[in-house]
């Protein structure tokens, strides 16, 4: 048990200082920061009472624009930078599927809402129109019909619906490290 609760913290360790460190820039085409988008995504997860698993998802969910080597807005020169794997790839050494799965599968579930939901396109911030070509679209009834037998599809549908609301320069800010108690277990988990 010391070396797992020694993994979370050196976990955590490495999650607040790339936070710290890489989450300052504006996040898409929103008024937001990486960090101020990541920690309200987090919050928007504890406040609707969902487990520490998907709030740490939630909280990560975008990790993979900082732990990459495209640059700083690779959507801007056409490029998908596919985060959502690089990112759910990069945290599978620090954390099981709970976290890592709605992570991999966030991006298509945005794709998924766009095909099922009438007016889920109409709630989608601009920077999320831009992106979702570059993504694939809308996604087919046979896609549809794949996505949702895999095994977290709910849970990325969930952060989805987060993700969306994360974006607002006067919404909540807690710290990065205000998250600690999840990450902790989420890692331990």
């Amino acid at each position: 048990m010391p070396a797992q609760l020694t993994l979370a913290q050196s976990a955590l360790k490495e999650l607040t200082a790339i936070y710290d460190g890489k989450a300052n820039g504006l996040y898409g085409l929103t008024l937001v920061n990486q960090r101020a988008h990541a920690v309200q995504s987090g919050y928007h997860a504890r406040v609707q009472g969902l487990g520490a698993s998907l709030v740490v998802a939630a909280l990560l969910h975008d990790i993979g624009h900082m732990v990459h080597d495209l640059g700083e807005h690779p959507a801007a020169n056409g490029i998908d930078d596919r985060h959502e794997n690089t990112g759910s790839d990069w945290l599978q050494r620090l954390f099981g599927p709970a976290v890592t799965e709605p992570i991999r599968l966030h991006v298509a579930a945005k794709r998924y809402l766009c095909a099922v939901e009438a007016d889920y396109f109409g709630k989608l911030s601009n920077d999320s129109i831009e992106s979702l070509n570059l993504q694939g679209g809308r996604m087919s009834a046979e896609e549809v019909a794949d996505f949702q037998q895999e095994p977290y599809w709910r849970e990325a549908v969930a952060l989805r619906r987060i993700d969306e609301l994360a974006k607002d320069p006067k919404g909540p800010m807690p710290e990065f490290t205000e998250f600690s108690t999840e990450i902790l277990q989420a890692a331990i988990a």
